[in-house]
C-alpha cells in the first residue's frame, strides 16, 4: 500500500514536535491515529522512522532523510492547490524583505520559495541584519516587510507584527550524556554544565537572564554565531546548549547524534513573525507575501 498525504502530514508533525502527544494536540486528532499512521508509513517504507524509548521517541537517521522528502512533497501539493489562487495573478513589482540571522535558514527559505513560485514576476530583494536595524529600515520605509524574531520587538507602537511560529527552548545534549536518561532536568542541572552559547538575536541574552534569575552563573565554554558550530560542539561533547526548538536538528554536519530534552520550569519562548510599519499601505507584492506566510502557518497548524 502506498503512503498517503495524511501519513506524511502526521509524520512531519511528529518529527517537528518531537512527540506524538504534542503532534496530536496540534493536529486536533487522537494520539492513536497518529501512532497508527506512523506505523503504516514505516511498514510501507520498510524502515524505522523513529526510535521508541521510555521518554517518548526520537527521529532516526532514515527518518531525518525522509523528512526532507516529505516536507518537499507536502509543499508541492500545497503549491498545486494554490495554483489558481489570487496570488497567481501577480504581474510584477518589487518586494524588499528583511530577515534576522536566526530565522534566515529556518523560516525564510521555504517561505521565499513558495512566494517565488506564486509570484514569479516580482523582483525580490532581501537583507539579513539584526532586529534593531531591521526595525529602523521598516520604520523608514526602506523595507516592505521583515521576517524576524519578534519576542523582543522594540518599537511596538510603530510596527505591526504577526506571529508565524512559536518555539520553546530545549536542551541539546550529546549521546551518552548523563542528563539524556534523567527523568527531570532542571535549570540548576544545566548551570553545572559547560554551555555552548549562540550569540545571535536575543538568544544569548535570554539564556543568560534565565540562568541568572535562578542564581546560576553559566559556565560558557564557547560563543559562536553559527548554529552548525553549536551542533558540532554539542555532538562531540564540548558542552550543552539551550536553544529554541526551531533550529534543532538531530544530526551534526559530521553525522553525530544530538539529543534534545525538555527542561522543567518556565523557560522563555522565541516568537518568529512578520513585521511591517503600522499604518502603511502595503504594496500588492507585500500583501501577497503576508498571505502566503499566513497560509503556510495555517498548514502547519492543521
Amino acid at each position: 500500500m502506498a503512503f498517503t498525504l495524511r501519513q506524511l502530514q502526521y509524520f512531519v508533525a511528529v518529527a517537528e514536535q518531537g512527540s506524538v502527544t504534542r503532534a496530536a494536540q496540534n493536529l486536533s486528532i487522537s494520539q492513536s491515529s497518529v501512532t497508527e499512521a506512523i506505523k503504516e508509513l514505516e511498514g510501507d517504507l520498510g524502515v524505522e522512522l523513529f526510535d521508541r524509548h521510555p521518554r517518548g521517541l526520537s527521529i532516526t537517521h532514515n527518518g531525518h532523510q525522509f523528512l526532507r522528502h516529505a516536507t518537499k512533497i507536502l509543499a508541492t501539493v500545497s503549491d498545486a492547490r494554490n495554483a489558481f489562487s489570487e496570488t497567481q495573478e501577480n504581474t510584477g513589482g518589487t518586494l524588499n524583505i528583511g530577515v534576522t540571522s536566526l530565522v534566515a535558514g529556518y523560516v525564510l527559505s521555504d517561505l521565499l520559495a513558495r512566494y517565488r513560485r506564486a509570484c514569479p514576476g516580482v523582483e525580490v530583494s532581501a537583507i539579513e541584519d539584526n532586529g534593531s536595524y531591521l526595525e529602523h529600515l521598516l520604520i523608514g520605509g526602506e523595507l516592505d516587510v521583515a521576517v524576524m524574531v519578534i519576542s523582543n520587538l522594540r518599537d511596538r507602537l510603530a510596527l505591526q507584527a504577526e506571529i508565524l511560529e512559536t518555539s520553546p527552548y530545549r536542551l541539546w545534549l550529546p549521546m551518552g550524556h548523563p542528563l539524556v536518561s534523567a527523568d527531570i532536568i532542571s535549570v540548576a542541572d544545566i548551570a553545572r554544565e559547560p554551555l555552548i552559547m549562540l550569540t545571535v538575536d536575543e538568544i544569548e541574552e535570554n539564556t543568560g537572564k534565565l540562568l541568572s534569575a535562578l542564581g546560576a552563573r553559566p559556565h560558557v565554554a564557547f560563543r559562536t554565531r553559527s548554529v552548525e558550530a553549536v551542533r558540532s560542539l554539542v555532538a562531540t561533547g564540548a558542552g550543552v546548549a539551550l536553544l529554541p526548538d526551531l533550529v534543532y536538528r538531530p544530526w551534526s554536519l559530521e553525522g553525530d547524534r544530538i539529543e534534545s530534552r525538555d527542561v522543567s520550569g518556565a523557560l522563555p519562548v522565541v516568537q518568529v513573525g512578520m513585521v511591517w510599519r503600522k499604518g502603511s499601505s502595503l504594496p500588492q507584492s507585500a500583501r501577497d507575501f503576508v498571505g502566503i506566510a499566513e497560509a503556510l502557518r495555517s498548514g502547519r497548524g492543521r
